[in-house]
């Protein structure tokens, strides 16, 4: 198993915690680490259909044969078993009991938060970082690669090739998990709405031309977006909610959580055919965006990312909030920052003052630098 940088953190959470609750895209490798962590526990999955109709006809009988805990995969395909948890929980005063892993927000989350409140410590777990892969020389060696493959660990631990994996992953799973949320009664024009959005990769969300442009209401286009975000697909950036003098814009950006799903809806089969294509940029930016969040909820917390844009187009990619201060960071695809890759970081810092922390670049070359206040950062030492 490549190391994770969450284990440590979940071993933690475990100490103080009754319940642990893992959750992230199908594939991210939640069931990998959730087993090594915890060995000594038993291992359930609710997909396997026996087990789910034990759970649901006999909760109590259920916990009753897992008594010294047990990892239970998927949990959201059993809601009732929530409310018996609590009451198991409770009476026995545990730490580390009972594991959960599931690649669905709604029904995870609502059993946790009806039930299991105050019981649990919630851990998400997105596919590799890029310290992870580079920490077992996984990391690839160009960027358009790197951008190519994206981050999940099939493609890493059994050298599948990305293209056929993804294609797969998309049928498999993606579509499987959208069936089971809502009723899309016309499957094609749901791929057709995946690829639109990964053509907006980076870029602010407009529901009403995404569901112009897909052929949907803007009511179907907002539920589809919740949806693929409830299944780890995308997210959505929040803009920075302080003024600075300026007109903010207060609409999201859209992201994709992993560039190697983002470019195979392209229909990108290489990365030779990447290192020209019109969004590379936007690739990046969405490679570096999903990193930074990887840090942030490696550590079991929430993130604190968001972006700055005024209605005047200055704009700052990624801001992270922390102690009071906000560190700007520039994000450019180039081999070399020129002259003016610092410009919008130098404006930025005009307007936050005492607000601003030092600034990074994270770009697309090799070399770090350091200019003023400001740490160039290259792509494969982020």
């Amino acid at each position: 198993m490549i190391p994770r940088t969450a284990e440590p953190t979940l071993r933690e959470l475990a100490k103080g915690y009754p319940v642990l609750a893992l959750t992230g895209p199908r594939q991210s490798g939640k069931t990998t680490l959730a087993r090594a962590v915890f060995s000594d526990h038993p291992y359930v999955t609710l997909e396997n259909p026996v087990q789910r109709e034990f759970a649901h006809s006999d909760p109590q009988g259920f916990l009753n044969k897992y008594a010294d805990g047990v990892i239970i995969d998927e949990a959201q395909r059993c809601p009732e078993l929530f409310a018996w948890l609590q009451g198991v929980v409770d009476q026995q005063q545990r730490a580390g009991h009972f594991i959960l892993t599931g690649s669905q927000q709604f029904g995870l989350m609502t059993g946790i938060t009806q039930s299991l409140a105050g019981r649990v410590a919630l851990l998400n777990l997105l596919p590799f970082s890029a310290s992870e892969l580079r920490q077992v020389g996984l990391l690839a060696p160009t960027l358009d690669e790197a951008i190519f493959k994206g981050s999940y660990p099939p493609v890493y631990d059994r050298q599948l090739d990305p293209g056929i994996w993804y294609a797969n992953y998309v049928q498999t799973y993606v579509e499987r998990d959208v069936r089971q949320l809502i009723n899309v009664r016309d499957l094609g024009q749901f791929q057709r709405f995946l690829r639109l959005c990964a053509g907006r990769t980076g870029q602010l969300l407009n529901l009403s031309a995404l569901g112009d442009d897909a052929g949907l209401s803007h009511n179907t286009a907002r539920e589809w977006i919740s949806v693929l975000e409830a299944s780890y697909i995308i997210h959505r950036l929040p803009p920075q909610h302080q003024n600075f003098n300026k007109r903010l814009v207060k609409t999201p950006k859209l992201y994709f959580h992993d560039t190697g799903l983002a470019a195979w809806l392209l229909g990108i089969e290489s990365p030779a055919q990447l290192s020209s294509h019109p969004l590379r940029g936007a690739l990046f930016e969405t490679w570096v965006v999903a990193d930074y969040l990887k840090q942030r909820l490696n550590s079991a917390r929430p993130s604190n990312l968001s972006f700055w844009r005024d209605r005047s187009g200055h704009e700052v990619d990624l801001l992270v909030e922390q102690g009071g201060k906000l560190t700007a960071i520039e994000i450019k695809s180039g081999a070399t920052p020129g002259k003016d890759a610092t410009r919008g970081l130098d404006q930025w810092r005009g307007l936050a003052g005492d607000q601003a922390a030092p600034s990074v670049l994270v770009y697309g070359g090799d070399e770090a630098q350091s200019r003023g206040d400001i740490n160039i950062v290259p792509w494969n030492a982020l």
